[in-house]
């Protein structure tokens, strides 16, 4: 079976089971003094990936390297960066958790499958018919790596796992926390699955799946 497909199968349930908290899976927790110490440190300090050491092309010229995961990608597409792919995917992770937990999904929806978009809608549709607000504030992504790829004669797939520290909390209609905790760092991991068509024009990548690593 086509691989894209079997990264469509079962998003939509899952998604909607979860609402809030699909989009990561807490393994651990800070106290309010460490949030403060995490975001003073997160604005004065731009944290990027350490470069892969450069490799050569037949010409000679350096080419960076990519990790095995990735490896599938480059040889279907000699142009791939790997770097600047976990760049860009770090950036749409944390745009598309924020997006979510406000309901704003008109302003990711280009960056959405049609399948995770819907499964999205309906979570945001379940939650507002609840009368419940989600809050999402980021510390930081600690860590971002392809874990697997696939490439099929249409699509070439990445999925790619976030470890990030995120203050979570959903208020029912009274301003009650009813889940998270606004005085606490989580540890989030996530398991996200981004693809792009062979042959399109365009450089970005669109998530198709979502699940806890």
């Amino acid at each position: 079976m086509d691989p894209v497909l079997l990264f469509f199968i079962g998003v939509a349930g899952f998604v909607l089971f979860r609402l809030f908290s699909v989009l990561g899976t807490r393994t651990g927790h800070e106290a309010r003094h460490e949030i403060d110490a995490r975001l003073q440190r997160r604005a004065e300090d731009d944290v990027s990936a350490e470069p892969d050491r450069a490799e050569e092309d037949e010409a000679g010229e350096p080419v960076r390297a990519v990790s095995t995961n990735a490896r599938v990608l480059r040889e279907a597409d000699a142009d791939f960066d790997e770097n600047q792919y976990l760049a860009g995917a770090r950036m749409a992770y944390e745009m598309i958790v924020e997006a979510f937990a406000s309901g704003d999904l008109k302003s990711i929806r280009a960056f959405l499958g049609d399948s995770v978009y819907d499964a999205f809608k309906q979570a945001v549709i379940s939650r507002e018919k609840a009368e419940h607000a989600a809050d999402v504030k980021f510390v930081g992504i600690e860590h971002a790596a392809i874990v697997d790829a696939a490439v099929d004669e249409e699509w070439m797939t990445a999925v790619t796992e976030f470890t990030s520290n995120q203050v979570r909390v959903t208020r029912d209609k009274d301003g009650n926390v009813i889940d998270g905790d606004p005085n606490r760092i989580d540890l989030v991991r996530d398991r996200w699955t981004f693809a792009r068509k062979r042959a399109s024009r365009d450089p970005n990548w669109m998530l198709i799946a979502t699940g806890a690593a």
